[in-house]
């Protein structure tokens, strides 16, 4: 580790605390001189570290940039691989690439402070404006074949919810089969892409990505946005006391518990927004309605058509009718 990664680290470990110059050199076998020029390159990255004649530093309390040093020190495993970027083009298309030439092994991650071409399912854009969200795609090499893909999708849904609740406070709703909502509007998109052995149809390795929108600007969101777009929260002020290191530390904790056993989770059934309601359902560039009846152990939903028939459902996009 470079000085200033290990001068991070200790800074963060204790956030909020004094540590004396001097004290930090020996830590780290170092000169003052040699802590100075890290807190200074830490400083023009955008952390907010204190300073005083005699005493010390100290990385103030309400610093909330992502680091890897930071994710770090909440991760069950702290030796994955995590590569966070000020702007991506999507960190999904990042993430496969690592996967690909066998860079990132299972918990890697990829997290990006903004995206210009993050990517929904069908291809659709994701609105990933800098730092009002958490746009990250992590790596996993489960046991399964294509089959259990959907699953996978389902238990990243079910990371998310129990993250945003135990680190937020906030109980999302869950939407079939890859969105969350709050207030009615959607807070977080997963995107899940598999790679799989075509003879045998076993996955090699899946990226799930997850968008998750912390606070947007109204004024800035694109007209096609406003009615269906929101965020965990309505202030600058609220979304800045949010944690965004735990919280990202949570999602990918959870994940790779939910994804140790592929099967679908109760929380996934309990917190799902669809089942018993009146559903439209959208096909390419067809549409029907159906009523939704339940989620299937396998992930699927089951729905009852107009004509009174029962159908199973694998994709498709399903909206609530109003």
């Amino acid at each position: 580790m470079t000085v200033k990664s290990s001068l991070l680290e200790m800074l963060e470990k204790n956030k909020g605390e004094v540590l004396s110059g001097e004290s930090i050199a020996g830590e780290l076998g170092c000169t003052r001189a040699a802590v100075w020029k890290a807190v200074k390159a830490l400083r023009e990255e955008g952390y907010h570290i204190e300073a005083g004649p005699n005493k010390g530093y100290m990385l103030a309390k309400d610093t909330n940039r992502l680091s890897q040093e930071a994710i770090r020190l909440f991760l069950d495993d702290p030796e994955v691989r995590i590569d966070i970027y000020d702007e991506l083009e999507s960190t999904n298309q990042t993430a496969k690439k690592e996967a690909m030439i066998g860079e990132a092994r299972h918990g890697a991650f990829v997290i990006a402070r903004s995206q210009t071409a993050g990517r929904g399912r069908r291809g659709r854009e994701f609105y990933s404006p800098a730092d009002a969200g958490l746009y990250m795609s992590v790596i996993l090499k489960p046991q399964g074949t294509i089959h259990d893909s959907l699953l996978i999708t389902t238990a990243a849904a079910v990371a998310v919810y129990r993250a945003v609740e135990q680190i937020c406070g906030i109980q999302l709703d869950i939407k079939w089969v890859n969105d969350l909502f709050y207030n009615g509007k959607k807070v977080c998109g997963i995107l899940t892409e598999a790679v799989t052995d075509f003879e045998s149809g076993n996955i090699e390795f899946v990226v799930v990505g997850m968008g998750l929108n912390i606070y947007l600007e109204p004024k800035m969101l694109p007209e096609s946005l406003k009615d269906v777009a929101g965020a965990l929260y309505q202030s600058r002020e609220d979304a800045e006391k949010t944690d965004r290191n735990r919280l990202a530390a949570m999602i990918v904790n959870e994940l790779r518990k939910e994804t140790e056993d592929l099967k679908l989770s109760p929380d996934y059934v309990e917190h799902n927004m669809i089942p018993g309601h009146q559903v439209t359902i959208t096909d390419g560039t067809s549409s029907r309605k159906a009523f939704a009846l339940e989620i299937c152990s396998d992930g699927r939903l089951k729905v009852r058509e107009e004509n009174g028939h029962e159908t199973i459902l694998s994709f498709g996009e399903v909206s609530v009718s109003v």
